[in-house]
């Protein structure tokens, strides 16, 4: 299939390794940056994203209905985009273009993020949304959404894989590591690991951080830099104990760290969940916490014992190819699913 692809397509966005899976699993992509559509300034970045209005969106759907006249794709795939008009979805239709949405964040979730105001009116207008949630299902269902499916995050082969050669604790540097966003009640939560019961916590992430940590444990425990790509893998081989936290405010089963942690052969200790229990086994394949106690006595136990981390980080690494928790295998169910639709 020819599939037309708009997203925030960076090195550091997923949304290019789904791209890339697109490509590997042999069809023709026409990629349509989203980046290109913003205003320079970062303050008017944030009213527009707020708004979802202005010249901005009006070229970015204005080049999406040429692109397409152009290409004459088969699927127009929407990955995290919430610029787009109805209409524009409704010309696509009327074009013989699929359309699908990819979205891993909750549009109805506690949090309230802001930008979803164009977003809930295209529900109805998309062939088929693609979810992370089962709550979801009914969520965009009641919206009037045509066709659903659930997929979980994944890991990106090329990039999220284990150490070639010798490796062991003498090569990690990183103790109990955590690598992502500060999310609910995660700065406390690490610095009472570090501060309570003396472990040696690091974290790496975005600047707020900074402002969420007191000024003692920042100093202590952040890095001061956000990772990806190689220095994010590395950073999980460096690390003994690899942290992976549900985001209760999106309302998350699984989280994508997870997987691209397995992947890249590190020992994986995350949160309890449905989403998690039902991927991995728990002491085997990974191992898992509810509440800080339990987080602190999973440390105690494994933190100087190499050989049971390395035994887990193993089967992880095992469980996450076989099963098919990769980019290639996640979105070829979406590809098959589409090729459903394009032929009712």
């Amino acid at each position: 299939m020819k599939i037309l692809y708009a997203s925030q397509l960076s090195a550091n966005d997923s949304a290019q390794y789904r791209a890339w899976a697109l490509e590997r699993l042999g069809h023709t992509v026409v990629r349509l940056n989203c980046l290109e559509y913003q205003p320079e300034s970062a303050l008017l970045r944030k009213v527009v994203h707020r708004a979802q209005m202005g010249p901005w969106l009006v070229r970015l759907n204005r080049d999406i209905l040429a692109v397409a006249e152009r290409e004459r794709p088969d699927v127009f795939w929407a990955d995290k985009l919430l610029g787009l008009w109805p209409e524009t979805l409704d010309r696509l239709r009327v074009m013989g273009v699929a359309s699908v949405s990819y979205m891993i964040d909750n549009a109805f979730g506690p949090r309230r993020d802001p930008g979803w105001r164009l977003y809930m009116k295209d529900i109805p207008h998309f062939d088929l949304h693609v979810v992370q949630r089962d709550k979801n299902i009914a969520d965009y269902r009641e919206r009037g959404a045509r066709d659903v499916i659930k997929i979980q995050t994944a890991y990106e082969p090329t990039i999220h894989f284990p150490v070639e050669g010798p490796w062991s604790d003498r090569d990690r540097d990183r103790g109990v590591s955590f690598i992502g966003t500060s999310y609910d009640d995660r700065p406390a939560f690490l610095t009472r690991l570090w501060r309570e019961c003396g472990f040696p916590v690091v974290i790496s992430g975005d600047r707020m951080w900074k402002e969420r940590l007191d000024a003692e444990a920042a100093r202590a425990l952040y890095t001061g830099s956000e990772l990806y790509g190689r220095e994010y893998r590395e950073a999980i081989w460096r690390s003994k104990i690899n942290l992976s936290f549900i985001t209760h405010s999106n309302q998350d089963e699984f989280v994508h760290k997870s997987f691209e942690i397995a992947a890249c052969g590190g020992f994986l200790l995350a949160e309890r969940s449905a989403g998690h229990d039902a991927r991995f086994v728990d002491g085997e394949e990974a191992v898992f916490f509810t509440g800080f106690e339990e987080c602190a006595a999973k440390i105690r136990q494994y933190l100087p014992d190499e050989a049971a981390r390395e035994r887990v980080a193993r089967a992880g690494r095992e469980r996450a190819v076989r099963d098919g928790y990769s980019n290639d295998a996640q979105v070829a169910k979406i590809v098959e699913r589409v090729g459903q639709l394009r032929r009712q």
